[in-house]
């Protein structure tokens, strides 16, 4: 049950929820408890552990950096609860952590602030989980705590924690950290990428095949032509700024550094490239590309809705 001292804190505006499929029954069973509560939840839904967390991440990224005023925090689920926290950490403002008691999660709350909640779909039952998910839910930032010994925290580490809630998103954001730790990088550093023949513009290293990984370039003005292929892929952009047209679900999607997007199987979609773009792709199989109209007629339709704006 939740700490009766800290049953005054307010709600969360919304939450939005995600598992894995081992996860996926206790995420199901949260988002019932939370909806009794009159919290307003966005389910996403069950997909793979890294597709999940770094999707909930990017929206509660997003959220925190568009809309101030409203609170909204993430519930995620995997096995171990772990996976999940990991690539939601991967966007700046967000505060993933792993409880599996409900100390975890008041800790988690007082010290880091915690906006993103992830549990074990194995080693949680369901009501822990609720006891859990309450305490996480209640426990304001900076209140007293197990790691505080129940105590209000002293005023230089209040002072700290509040420092501390501007310092994290930073790390890792500048230039230089980047191009000395990012691990993607390093793996095509001095390395020579293959023309994507049937892309005018293009060039591509592969990684890894099937599921395959690579590192993909674009020059400016480049345009890819509608195209489908067989397995959905994930890509994260590194340098540069693309636009994505999802012509399937009829939605456009502009993107530069650090911007995450998901392309289910089979969704039709065409690219604009802006600026010199590099990015890291993954496909869920085997890389392929069936093209959906010619080149002259992308560039046709891309001047056309860039011309209307």
């Amino acid at each position: 049950m939740a700490d009766p001292a800290t049953a005054t804190a307010p709600r969360p505006l919304k939450v939005i929820a995600g598992a894995d499929p081992f996860g996926a029954e206790l995420k199901d069973a949260m988002v019932s408890h939370l909806r009794s509560l009159n919290i307003e939840v966005e389910d996403l839904g069950t997909t793979s552990y890294y597709n999940i967390g770094a999707e909930v991440g990017r929206r509660i990224s997003s959220a925190t950096n568009d809309s101030p005023a409203v609170e909204t925090r993430g519930l995620l689920a995997c096995g171990t609860g772990i996976g999940v926290g990991m690539f939601a950490n991967k966007f700046p403002g967000v505060f993933a952590a792993t409880c599996l008691r409900p100390e975890d999660a008041r800790n988690s709350r007082s010290i880091n602030n915690c906006n993103v909640l992830a549990l074990s779909g194995t080693s949680t039952s369901k009501e822990t989980a609720k006891e859990i998910v309450d305490t996480w839910l209640n426990t304001p930032f900076k209140s007293p705590c197990p790691a505080s010994g129940t105590q209000p925290w002293p005023e230089e580490i209040s002072k700290f924690l509040d420092e501390s809630m501007t310092e994290m998103p930073k790390i890792g954001t500048s230039e230089t950290t980047q191009a000395e730790s990012c691990a993607i990088c390093c793996l095509v550093k001095n390395r020579e990428l293959n023309p994507i023949d049937i892309i005018p513009g293009g060039s591509m290293k592969i990684l890894r095949e099937t599921p395959t990984s690579a590192i993909v370039r674009f020059k400016a003005g480049s345009v890819e032509p509608a195209h489908h292929h067989t397995f959905g892929h994930c890509l994260v952009v590194m340098e540069g700024k693309k636009s994505v047209w999802n012509l399937t679900k009829e939605e456009k999607y502009d993107l530069t550094v650090g911007d995450y997007l998901f392309t289910p199987a089979g969704d039709v979609h065409r690219v604009k490239y802006y600026e010199d773009t590099e990015f890291f792709i993954k496909w869920d199989g085997k890389w392929d590309m069936f093209f959906d109209e010619d080149l002259e007629t992308a560039k046709a339709a891309i001047e056309k809705e860039l011309a209307n704006k």
